[in-house]
């Protein structure tokens, strides 16, 4: 017999049985971490929030959906108790809907109090409602950027905060921010969503860091483009409602797929998770390693796009 086929082989077919066992043993892990677990989702009835009440249901999760339109959290209900009946190996709970404006900060508080009213305490909250902009920087009122802030901000963190004190209490939970590759970079006519990116990127950061001692998990995903409504539902510089479908968003992943990553990073407890292709992820690492050329091509964009508007 030769090294290869009495050495080399055997250690193969046994270092393939060792990374099944820990992906079995991940899988386990993660399973028994969400089953049962009360999760908490903001912007249930659409895009990724939608998808992610799906995932999280499926894997046996006690869900309070949040959302500001209460038929279609009616809706979403009806939907996930459907698929309940085709699921015989978990065991599913029919969710709680709580209706509140997340960019109205005065109504957080009550909010808050009525979703640990269901079971007492709350294991993973993910902030996932969120609203998107587009416009130029000059012709964008305060108003505009504020009502962003709000939405994409002050109302998360306001969320957080009310909710976290139970959490260190019982030393247990788990916060996810939804936010974006543009919560890393930033590019031309998107100024308003990008600094309320960056904004949370940096609270949630701050937040992983001095809750660590309580034993409190902090996942922070910044997904690149995907398929959703954000784009159609971004406002503009006069704060009207952009209603076009960009390209990039049409061709994005699933906000299935993305939903998917969402649920392996909490089950896995990951602290921070890029979802995005090829470009976006270069982008990020360009513009830590070399930002002169990163400002010379996000200075071509604009010009490329202010052109194509203008023709």
């Amino acid at each position: 017999m030769d090294f290869t086929s009495t050495v080399i082989i055997p250690l193969l077919f046994g270092s393939l049985g060792i990374f099944g066992l820990f992906r079995l043993l991940q899988w386990m892990r993660m399973r028994a971490y969400l089953q049962e677990a009360v999760v908490v989702i903001t912007g249930a009835t659409s895009g990724l929030g939608k998808e992610c009440a799906k995932a999280f249901h499926a894997a046996g999760s006690k869900l309070v959906l949040c959302g500001r339109d209460s038929e279609k959290l009616k809706d979403l209900v009806q939907e996930l108790s459907a698929m309940t009946n085709h699921r015989k190996n978990v065991s599913t709970h029919k969710p709680h809907t709580v209706v509140f404006d997340l960019s109205d900060t005065k109504t957080v508080l009550n909010a808050a109090e009525e979703i640990l009213k269901y079971f007492g305490y709350v294991d993973i909250l993910i902030n996932n409602a969120g609203i998107s902009f587009r416009g130029t920087i000059v012709d964008t009122g305060l108003d505009v950027d504020k009502k962003v802030m709000e939405t994409n901000y002050f109302g998360p963190i306001a969320l957080t905060k009310a909710l976290l004190p139970s959490m260190i209490k019982r030393r247990q939970g788990h916060i996810v921010a939804i936010s974006s590759v543009q919560g890393k970079i930033s590019i031309p006519f998107r100024s308003a969503y990008a600094a309320s990116k960056h904004a949370t990127q940096a609270f949630f950061d701050c937040l992983r860091a001095e809750v660590e001692q309580y034993d409190i998990d902090v996942t922070v995903v910044s997904p690149g483009y995907i398929q959703t409504n954000l784009s159609l539902n971004a406002v503009t510089a006069d704060g009207s409602r952009y209603g076009v479908m960009d390209k990039n968003t049409a061709e994005g992943q699933t906000a299935a797929e993305v939903a998917q990553v969402v649920l392996n990073a909490v089950g896995q407890k990951k602290k921070e998770v890029l979802v995005a292709g090829l470009a976006p992820s270069l982008a990020v690492y360009l513009r830590n390693l070399f930002p002169r050329l990163f400002f010379t091509l996000m200075a071509t964009r604009a010009k490329k796009e202010r052109k194509a508007k203008d023709s």
